[in-house]
């Protein structure tokens, strides 16, 4: 049997959206980005929301609304994906790698406090995952420095944290729709906050600084405004070409229906998954995973000797991963690198095995069979 790390759920209802598109003609930033934000915005319960292309666009945007002064400093956890880092860089801040706790994986209260200064402006914490970092703490924490909080949400979505729908507990919160994640739009980000008012520069931003998208234009026109100078628009600001378009959204609305239905299905894969090793001494969760109004991207376990491991599950023909090694640890970021033993230990052990809604418990079954025969 061979089994696959990700694999996105898609099917009929995202192909008749897209076909949608397609019969309308209008295929780049429109009505159907405007409809996905609307009811992202109502699902995840923000006031506003904005599409973009990734949600490494969304990081960069996020952290660019405060327009922090260029040399100040933001904290991010040591383990994460790069994206996170490199929004700080793109905004011409530092990053301050923070340690991680060994349980959650999430980030560290105590080595943040640690490494917290006056010069820090803001904090980014990752559900690693989709594991919920601590956010009542971390806001708490945050609020009492004056550091704004912009949640990297990447790893879930839908997921809650006591009650609150993670992305919302901070100041912005930024999502993934890239394709392995736990809901697609073929690649897309989107950004959300509880404050209209600093998201909508962002809407400028997305589309190269401009002040009124085509859409805008062509939507006065349709409504019964004809304008010689229609065509006229400003651009005040430096921008991006980071906007969604209509064919990521046609297939968002149908995802973003389903989500619900995909987070409790990997729910149900992780309880075989937890069942099946949980009498394991060399293979343990990564995580405590918490299956309740969940939202995990990925299964991640703890393994002694790893690449022994990786090789085993290859003959196996069960694909596997390796997210991520600790960031300080990449060229880029190595002069800003400092004490972070946790993550430098735990990464070495962190192998990634199959997770997505369409896995089979057949499937799920001989990937726990292959782990028992490596234990």
């Amino acid at each position: 049997m061979k089994v696959r790390l990700f694999k996105p759920s898609v099917g009929i209802e995202e192909l008749d959206s897209i076909r949608d598109s397609f019969d309308s003609a209008w295929l780049g930033l429109g009505p159907k980005v405007i409809q996905f934000e609307q009811q992202w915005s109502r699902y995840v319960g923000a006031a506003e929301s904005v599409g973009v292309n990734s949600c490494t666009a969304a990081l960069h945007l996020a952290l660019s609304a405060f327009r922090f002064p260029e040399g100040k400093k933001v904290l991010v956890p040591a383990l994460t994906f790069a994206s996170t880092a490199m929004a700080v860089l793109y905004n011409r801040l530092i990053p301050v790698f923070v340690d991680i706790d060994e349980a959650t994986l999430s980030i560290s209260l105590e080595d943040l406090d640690r490494k917290y200064d006056k010069d820090c402006v803001a904090v980014m914490p990752v559900h690693f995952a989709g594991h919920p970092a601590p956010m009542d703490a971390l806001t708490a924490w945050a609020k009492t420095r004056g550091l704004k909080v912009i949640e990297d949400c990447a790893h879930t979505a839908g997921g809650q944290y006591k009650g609150k729908t993670l992305g919302t507990w901070g100041d912005i919160g930024c999502y993934s729709f890239e394709e392995k994640k736990c809901m697609t739009t073929g690649d897309g980000g989107m950004i959300s906050s509880d404050d209209a008012e600093l998201l909508k520069p962002l809407r400028h931003s997305r589309w190269i600084g401009i002040n009124k998208d085509t859409w805008e234009r062509y939507e006065d026109y349709q409504l019964g405004h004809p304008d010689a100078n229609s065509w006229y628009y400003e651009i005040n600001d430096i921008g991006y070409k980071y906007n969604m378009n209509d064919l990521m959204a046609s297939i968002g609305l149908v995802q973003l229906r389903k989500l619900d239905l995909m987070n409790r299905r990997r729910e149900e894969i992780l309880k075989q998954y937890l069942t099946g090793i949980g009498q394991l001494e060399t293979v343990k969760p990564a995580v405590p995973y918490q299956l309740q109004d969940s939202s995990y991207w990925a299964f991640v376990v703890r393994v002694q000797e790893r690449q022994k491991f990786l090789a085993h599950m290859q003959q196996q023909g069960v694909a596997t991963g390796v997210h991520y090694m600790p960031l300080p640890m990449q060229p880029l970021f190595m002069k800003y690198a400092s004490e972070t033993p946790v993550a430098s230990s735990v990464w070495r052990e962190l192998v990634t095995l199959p997770l997505f809604t369409d896995l089979t418990g057949q499937e799920v079954d001989y990937v726990i069979e292959s782990v028992k025969q490596y234990s």
